[in-house]
């Protein structure tokens, strides 16, 4: 492989990332929509995406350490130190705007996330503090219709959610 094949790879784990971002806002529309119905397949569908980056970053990793040889730098050299030792030419360019907008997608990634978990703890909160408030002396009825005031027996409410 070369760095045509990089520059593919660089595009597609691009791809993934944008691909990320689209998942981590359906959650966010799901979450602020309370829509917690639907929560669990898109939590899901982002686990699968981020799947797929895993490969494609380690993908990646194997053909940074291929070029590394080949351009004269450590085997073990990150994209940045990468782009540093390109050759003179187009290449130096175009790695340097593959590593630029990795690091602008990660960052809108992690904003994404940060967001989700606050709004994911916000509804947990609220979870908790309706079900803390429910009254133990409420009546219940027994097998003949009437209500049973002098019950005092426990109550469980999983309060974790």
């Amino acid at each position: 492989m070369g760095a045509n094949e990089l520059s593919a790879l660089l595009w597609r784990e691009r791809e993934l990332l944008e691909l990320l971002i689209f998942k981590l806002d359906e959650e966010q529309l799901l979450l602020t929509n309370g829509k917690t119905r639907w929560l669990q397949q898109g939590t899901r569908e982002v686990e699968q995406v981020l799947g797929h980056v895993r490969e494609a970053g380690l993908a990646r990793s194997v053909e940074v350490s291929a070029m590394a040889a080949e351009w004269g730098t450590a085997e073990d050299a990150t994209l940045r130190e990468l782009v540093a030792h390109a050759p003179a030419g187009p290449w130096t360019e175009i790695m340097a705007s593959h590593l630029k907008a990795l690091g602008e997608l990660t960052t809108q990634i992690k904003e994404l996330r940060d967001n989700n978990e606050q709004l994911l703890r916000a509804a947990a909160r609220s979870s908790q503090e309706t079900l803390a408030d429910v009254r133990t002396h409420s009546s219940t009825y027994d097998s003949r219709g009437t209500s049973d005031v002098r019950s005092a027996a426990s109550r469980l409410f999983d309060q974790i959610l």
